[in-house]
C-alpha cells in the first residue's frame, strides 16, 4: 500500500444518498464469511448490494495508478490533470466512496480494509456514523474528509476530486484544505473538504499510506 503524493486525484466510485450507510452495506455479512481471510476475495463483495459497479471502477483506477507508477499513465487522466493545471508525477489515484452518513452497525474492520484494498484513497461525508468505522478508515490509509452541512454534493460515479498539497496539510497539521471537482462533463468545481480531529499519530498514519506501513518506518528508525 501506497503513501499518498504530494497531491491525490480520487475517483468517485459509489455515491449513496440514504440518510445512513451502514456496515453490512459497506461489505455484506452472511455470503462473505469464509472469505475473512482472503482480502483479496472479500474485496469483491464491497458495496455489492448497493453499487454494483463499484469493484470494477475501483479496480480500474487502482490500474491506472500502476500505470502512472510506471509512467505510462493513460492519456484520459493526464487530460483530467492538465485541467487543473497538475501532473502525473507527483499526485497519486485512488477511488473515494460519498456516503452522507457511512459506518453505523457494527465495527467491522472489513469495511474500511476492502475499500483499501481496492485503492480506496479517501471517503467523503458530512459525518460518520461511528468513531469505530472513522478510526478504522484511517487505520487503512483512507482520508476521512467531511463536508460542510450546507455544501451539496450531487456528484456522480466517474467524477473527480483533485486535492492539492494534501499530504503536506495532513502532516503540517491543517484541518481544511480546497479541493476540485472535475465532472465527467468537463465542469470545475471548488468544494472545501475538512479533516478535522486527526491525532498527530493519526496524520503520520495517513501521510505513511496505512497503519501497517507507519510500524514498519517507526520499526526502521
Amino acid at each position: 500500500m501506497y503513501p499518498p503524493e504530494l497531491a491525490v486525484q480520487v475517483t468517485c466510485c459509489a455515491a449513496i444518498y440514504d440518510p445512513v450507510t451502514t456496515t453490512d452495506e459497506l461489505i455484506p455479512s452472511g455470503e462473505t464469511s469464509s472469505y475473512r481471510s482472503n482480502p483479496l476475495k472479500l474485496s469483491e463483495f464491497a458495496l455489492s448490494r448497493r453499487v454494483p459497479e463499484y469493484v470494477g471502477l475501483s479496480k480500474r483506477i487502482q490500474k491506472e495508478d500502476l500505470e502512472r507508477r510506471e509512467g505510462n499513465t493513460p492519456a484520459d487522466i493526464v487530460n483530467v490533470l492538465g485541467k487543473v493545471g497538475a501532473n502525473a508525477a507527483d499526485t497519486s489515484f485512488g477511488s473515494c466512496v460519498f456516503a452522507n452518513r457511512p459506518g453505523d452497525g457494527s465495527a467491522r474492520e472489513q469495511a474500511a480494509s476492502c475499500q483499501k484494498v481496492l485503492g480506496g484513497d479517501a471517503n467523503i461525508c458530512y459525518e460518520y456514523a461511528t468513531k469505530r468505522y472513522r478510526s478504522n478508515c484511517i487505520n487503512w490509509g483512507i482520508v476521512p474528509f467531511t463536508l460542510d452541512k450546507d455544501t451539496e454534493f450531487d456528484y456522480l460515479p466517474g467524477d473527480y476530486v483533485f486535492i492539492p498539497g494534501i499530504r503536506e496539510a495532513i502532516l503540517g497539521g491543517e484541518e481544511e484544505t480546497m479541493a476540485k471537482v472535475i465532472t465527467k462533463a468537463g465542469e470545475i468545481k471548488d468544494i472545501k473538504l475538512y479533516f478535522k480531529n486527526l491525532t498527530p499519530v493519526e496524520r503520520q498514519i495517513l501521510a505513511d499510506g496505512c497503519l501497517m506501513n507507519y510500524y514498519a518506518n517507526q520499526n526502521n528508525k
